[in-house]
């Protein structure tokens, strides 16, 4: 489906119309080769499976600083020294961006959206303005807010985290803030909104009380879902694992973690995972492995779409193009029925050498259309199901009569012992894993 396009009065992406499905055939650039909104897949469309939403921050905010230098990139929506001029002319330029590219949905930091004032009440004020305005855009295209969220880690005050920071003073600057990230992202049709730790850990652990930090974002994060249910949110609270980086160890690792910690709180209820393909490879893992996790636990939320450098061990946030991962991921996600509220959200930004406007269209154009192919190819192996199959087939013997009795606690160790005692040893059985990799390759190039 189309959006209604929005330009406001200075139109910052000239030149470009929106962006539309025309086949692997086309040689325009500006346009989907495999994404199709409209192509049912496994009994849905692209558009309700993979559910794409752009981000606010890399998207509109990142000028391709690094550590090394300045910015290479000069956004015609910074144009004033009034910040309020500036959110505006950046959330004309989001609509007019969202509208191109025809996604269903955006995401936001509530510093992306709205500078921060000089004070608790000019912060929220600028915040209230700003999503006033956002609700007017939402509603004149069709737009929706996947999820919103507070920057607990930018400012210096946050050095030392926010919900876990050892001064209560600013452990109540981040409740402020996340008091009104919710109820902006009320305010909007938020249908997520999301918790990323990333200052939520230490830098040393013989100054940190761990303990205490621990139990004080556990309290934190009740705070927060007991107000965002009393003002009408009945959205999923997520978190987004991480390992490190800003800090050297972050409390919200990795999936397994986070879910421990969730259930350990009793927030398991309310709360799911947004897992992010750069951080899950951060802490060792794929990010299909993080995502199995989650779905094994009944706790996939949502998803940011991107990948890391694998030569390079920091969060390199690039569009996602590694067909292996995607194919990966979207086997997990669409065997687990898919993200429910959830969606792809591109946290990914271009490269500090893209220099052109027309280049954020490109990275989310290959993104998108990368999962697009991974929808596809994925389809073809749930459906076929030899994969699944060979699964099933190495955990046979759990369906005899003393497996299943394993199983449900029919027996105790010393049973256990005495069959070992009385059985020849086992035979040894193949795992299968090289023809398991030869048929995913068959799926993705036959």
């Amino acid at each position: 489906m189309s959006r209604a396009l929005f330009v406001g009065d200075k139109e910052y992406f000239p030149g470009i119309g929106q962006i539309h499905y025309e086949g692997p055939d086309s040689d325009n650039p500006l346009s989907f080769k495999a994404y199709d909104p409209d192509r049912i897949v496994a009994g849905r469309t692209m558009e309700e499976h993979l559910r794409f939403a752009v981000c606010y921050w890399h998207t509109f905010c990142a000028d391709g600083a690094d550590p090394f230098g300045p910015g290479t990139r000069i956004h015609p929506w910074r144009v004033s020294d009034d910040k309020m001029e500036n959110a505006r002319s950046k959330m004309d330029a989001a609509f007019e961006f969202f509208t191109k590219l025809n996604v269903p949905f955006y995401c936001f930091h509530d510093r992306d959206m709205a500078p921060e004032g000089a004070s608790v009440a000019e912060s929220e004020f600028n915040l209230e303005t700003m999503v006033a305005l956002a609700r007017e855009r939402q509603e004149a295209t069709g737009m929706k807010l996947l999820w919103g969220t507070a920057n607990l880690f930018s400012h210096p005050r946050f050095m030392n985290g926010g919900a876990t920071n050892p001064n209560f003073a600013v452990v109540t600057h981040a409740g402020a803030q996340v008091k009104a990230a919710l109820d902006a992202t009320v305010a909007l049709g938020g249908q997520n909104y999301v918790f990323w730790g990333g200052r939520e850990g230490y830098a040393c652990l013989f100054n940190t009380d761990t303990k205490k930090e621990l139990d004080h974002l556990g309290r934190f994060l009740t705070m927060a879902r007991d107000y965002g249910r009393s003002i009408g949110f009945e959205g999923t609270f997520l978190i987004e694992p991480k390992p490190m980086e800003p800090m050297y160890h972050q409390y919200d690792v990795d999936s397994q973690t986070v879910i421990g910690f969730l259930r350990q709180h009793g927030l398991d209820e309310d709360f799911k995972l947004n897992i992010e393909a750069n951080h899950a490879t951060l802490a060792g893992h794929s990010s299909a492995h993080d995502l199995q996790m989650a779905v094994d636990a009944g706790m996939l939320g949502s998803v940011d779409a991107n990948r890391g450098n694998p030569q390079n061990g920091w969060d390199t946030d690039q569009f996602p193009m590694d067909m292996y991962d995607c194919v990966q991921n979207m086997m997990v996600i669409l065997a687990a029925g898919g993200l429910g509220s959830g969606g792809f959200n591109f946290d990914a930004k271009i490269r500090r050498e893209s220099t052109d406007l027309e280049d954020l269209f490109l990275g989310h154009i290959g993104g998108m259309d990368a999962y697009a192919r991974a929808l596809v190819i994925a389809d073809r192996v749930v459906s076929d199901g030899k994969i699944e199959e060979m699964k099933a087939a190495r955990y046979a013997s759990f369906k005899q009569p003393d497996g299943r009795r394993f199983e449900t606690g029919g027996m105790g160790l010393a049973e256990l012992r005495d069959m070992a005692a009385s059985s020849p040893e086992p035979e040894l059985e193949s795992g299968k894993q090289e023809r398991v990799e030869n048929l995913l390759n068959d799926y993705m190039f036959s």
